[in-house]
């Protein structure tokens, strides 16, 4: 056969097979997917055959996992008489059913724990981890003691990974019986002072879930957990980070201290330049100066800056969470140097997946509110791209905008670019382009902005007036009117310039926001102003406007009313003439004799005065007479109803105190803060910082924010913190205290395990067991013990003490016959003090 011709065969085969093998297995998860009947289930499981049995648990299991509980206890009873099967794929199914079932079954569970504590002195230590774990997560308070029995055991095994487990079992235990927790503690304090690094960061994870208040039980402990955090897993990490968080701020007080602030070389050059004083000059200046060069800094425990150093290397781990924990540490605990170590890694967060991107900024933006300059040399990693979603460009614009005071000109340049680039593009999603505008806002409205750089802000915000987009205008004057409001008396001409484009603002929020802007403005300079003829113009046109802006025009109406009124106050009224008599009003027609002439007297009524000419009202209340007549044929009820509000508060031209507190009174200057802000009180990396105050007052469920620094002088001891020579880090004892590697360690457990005696030992000193319990040979001499061995020797105990008292009894009953009933049922200890003296 030719080479090519076998060589295309063979290929051919290879496919054919591969091909059969895919559609073998295929066939084999479709067969596996599908539901048997339940008599072939049970049969399957009754089946002597271990690959039988196999293929029924995994059916079970699936089943378990897609419908209700009720639907598979019926295979209870065949499931669990195979936890006796030598095989570990047979029992971990085994157990798994157990975990997801027992609780329906208390009765035919209880059935099942004589195997799993057989299982406990199994010679494989991950079938001892899994029947500890299983033993614990049957949630049936009756076996409570048994669990802690089994925690007991599990704490000594050799294996790190049993301690583990037992390490896990203890919450579990707890919440079956919380009589159980004061042996409990015990065990936990046992794990925590444990050499293994794989054990402590599960009785770390124990601890916080257990007894996350008693942290006198870390107080000897902590030093050693602090150097064996590196060596954790990343969920000891992050539990150790969680606990030392809480540890430090109730037992190292934050003490400050001052120093003198350091000063640059340039300003240094020009003091040395400066003449020196004369002899007799004062020293209160130079005095002054010095004060004020002071700065305070933060000084760090010991114990605390062991703590930050040792999460040093932790930024360079791969887990996200693990990065967000350190950055939490460093903002909460540490100083700004060790934050800025921080920064470096929490950027190289946005590389990742999408999902992890967005809580990642969320993180970002809350070290950055409180921390923006080291944020300024990343801002590369914050410009938009057109594939970012709406919930990660929002938050990249916000970091854009907290950086922004704190960047150099060049940079602030290449921002105000990006913003503007933007804020102009209407293709783009509206919702950028008006975060946009509110971004060229807040960069203006920033405390550390010049002057210069607010003045291009508003540029840029009043090139959008002219635009046909709506909202874009819209939105570009509510920014503008902030910024007005926050310094008005720079902002006059921009007052004026608003009022020209009325012509080109054809969106009724926006000429309402203009109208607005010239009424607020109307008496900062009543000699140069035009809001009276800003008035005039809309009068013209007021039936042809909408709403927003008839509501508006009604208002700058009423506000010029005020300001005319108060600037020419009317002529107060003249005093009414007081009543006289009727004979005092015909004195004067009487005549020298004393009668009254009816001529004169018909002659001498009183005659109508000619009218005389009324006097033109001013134009200004022409105006407002105009608008209200306007209003009062209008459609809309809510602005008829505005128009009488009006009417009866300026009813009388002589009393405007109460029109103008109410029209004319000082607004509060807007601030538009950064929209994170209200996120600020949450702890960093938690999960109430990503959802916001959509997780209710307070955060989410179960959300813990950080307890306040305690005060000097009510922290714990130091001295509690000091570990003894014995359980030093990793120290196997000795005259030099060298530490023993993985290797001296095994060969000291297989001598151990073979010497008779106690207490053999390398180098002339004893060698303690790898779990940090206690001497080797204390337990590796003899066999372990069962949990029926520790109940037969509870028995023992029992039994002992019951002939003790017997014994003590028949010996005071012999020594004082006399004595009464009361007095011969003393105490067992003061029964074998007298059997000692005599």
């Amino acid at each position: 056969m030719h080479p090519s011709t076998y060589a295309h065969w063979s290929l051919s085969t290879a496919r054919d097979l591969t091909l059969d093998a895919a559609r073998d297995a295929g066939s084999a998860r479709k067969t596996s997917a599908r539901i048997l009947p339940s008599g072939q289930l049970k049969k399957l499981l009754d089946s002597r055959a271990e690959r039988d049995v196999l293929e029924g648990l995994r059916r079970v299991v699936t089943m378990s996992y897609r419908q209700p509980p009720s639907q598979t206890l019926p295979f209870f009873t065949a499931v669990i008489k195979n936890i006796a099967s030598p095989s570990l794929p047979v029992k971990k199914l085994v157990y798994i059913y157990l975990l997801q079932h027992a609780e329906h079954e208390p009765d035919t569970a209880l059935l099942s724990i004589n195997t799993i504590q057989k299982s406990l002195t199994d010679q494989n230590p991950q079938l001892r981890a899994l029947a500890l774990r299983v033993m614990s997560g049957i949630r049936v308070p009756v076996i409570s003691q048994i669990v802690s029995l089994g925690i007991k055991r599990g704490v000594g095994d050799m294996s790190p990974y049993v301690r583990r487990a037992a390490a896990l079992a203890i919450p579990k235990c707890y919440s079956l019986d919380p009589n159980t927790e004061p042996q409990l503690l015990e065990y936990l304090s046992t794990l925590l002072g444990d050499k293994q690094y794989f054990v402590t960061g599960a009785a770390v994870a124990a601890f916080l879930e257990f007894c996350p208040d008693r942290l006198d039980l870390i107080h000897p402990h902590y030093r050693s957990l602090i150097r064996k955090l590196v060596d954790m897993d990343e969920w000891g990490q992050l539990a150790t980070l969680q606990l030392m968080m809480v540890y430090a701020r109730k037992c190292f007080p934050r003490r400050t201290r001052k120093v003198k602030k350091a000063v640059p070389a340039s300003t240094e050059n020009k003091k040395s330049a400066r003449t020196t004083k004369g002899f007799y000059d004062s020293d209160s200046e130079s005095e002054k100066s010095e004060d004020q060069e002071m700065e305070e800094i933060v000084t760090l425990d010991p114990d605390l800056e062991l703590l930050l150093k040792a999460c040093q290397p932790l930024l360079q781990s791969r887990n996200s969470a693990v990065i967000i924990a350190v950055a939490r540490t460093y903002l909460y605990l540490g100083t700004p140097t060790y934050l800025s170590t921080a920064i470096g890694p929490l950027i190289a967060l946005l590389r990742s997946a999408q999902d992890l991107q967005h809580i990642a900024l969320y993180n970002i933006v809350q070290v950055c509110l409180s921390h923006p300059e080291p944020f300024v040399k990343y801002y590369t990693h914050f410009l938009v791209r057109s594939t970012d979603a709406p919930h990660i460009w929002r938050l990249k614009l916000e970091l854009l905008t907290l950086i922004f005071p704190y960047a150099p000109l060049r940079l602030q340049s290449l921002i105000l670019a990006e913003l503007s680039h933007f804020s102009h593009s209407g293709s783009l999603d509206p919702g950028l382009v008006k975060e946009a505008v509110r971004a060229i806002g807040r960069c203006s409205q920033s405390s550390a902005t010049s002057p210069k750089t607010s003045a291009r802000c508003l540029r840029l915000l009043l090139a959008h007036i002219g635009s046909a987009d709506a909202h874009l205008v819209a939105e570009s004057l509510e920014v503008i009117r902030h910024l007005i409001q926050r310094d008005p008396d720079n902002h006059r001409t921009t007052v004026v310039r608003l009022a020209k484009h009325l012509d080109a603002a054809t969106s009724p929020q926006a000429r309402a926001s203009i109208i607005w802007l010239v009424g607020e403005f109307a008496g900062v300079d009543p000699e140069n102003n035009i809001a009276a003829d800003v008035l005039r113009i809309l009068a013209k046109g007021f039936a042809g406007e909408a709403e927003p802006a008839k509501l508006q025009i009604m208002l700058l109406a009423a506000k010029v009313y005020v300001h005319h009124l108060n600037a020419n106050p009317p002529p107060e009224p003249a005093k009414p003439i007081e009543p006289q008599a009727p004979s005092a009003l015909l004195e004067g027609f009487q005549d020298e004799g004393g009668f009254r002439d009816p001529h004169l007297e018909s002659e001498s009524t009183p005659q109508i005065p000619e009218k005389q000419p009324q006097e033109q009202p001013h134009p200004i209340a022409a105006l407002y007479q105009y608008i209200l007549l306007l209003t009062r044929y209008d459609t809309s009820y809510d602005l008829r109803d505005r128009a009488r509000v009006y009417k009866a508060l300026l009813a009388s031209p002589s009393s405007t105190q109460l029109a103008s507190l109410l029209l004319l009174a000082p607004k509060p200057v807007p601030q538009t803060p950064s929209p994170s802000e209200t996120r600020k009180g949450y702890v960093l990396g938690s999960a109430s910082l990503v959802v916001g105050d959509e997780g209710g007052v307070g955060g989410l469920r179960g959300y813990e924010s950080l307890p306040p620094w305690v005060k000097e002088g009510q922290e714990p001891d130091p001295g509690l913190r000091d570990e003894d020579a014995a359980s030093s880090e990793y120290q196997a004892g000795g005259s030099g205290g060298r530490i023993l590697t993985a290797s001296e360690k095994l060969d000291v457990a297989a001598s151990n395990s073979r010497a008779p005696e106690l207490g053999s030992s390398i180098g002339g000193s004893p060698v303690k067991s790898l779990n940090g319990i206690g001497p080797a040979g204390a337990g590796g001499n003899r066999k372990e013990k069962t949990l029926d061995d520790w109940l037969a020797e509870e028995e023992d105990e029992e039994d002992e003490e019951g002939s003790s008292e017997e014994e003590t009894d028949d010996e005071e009953y012999e020594s004082e016959e006399e004595s009464t009933e009361e007095e011969s049922d003393e105490s067992d200890g003061a029964g074998e003090g007298g059997r000692l003296m005599k």
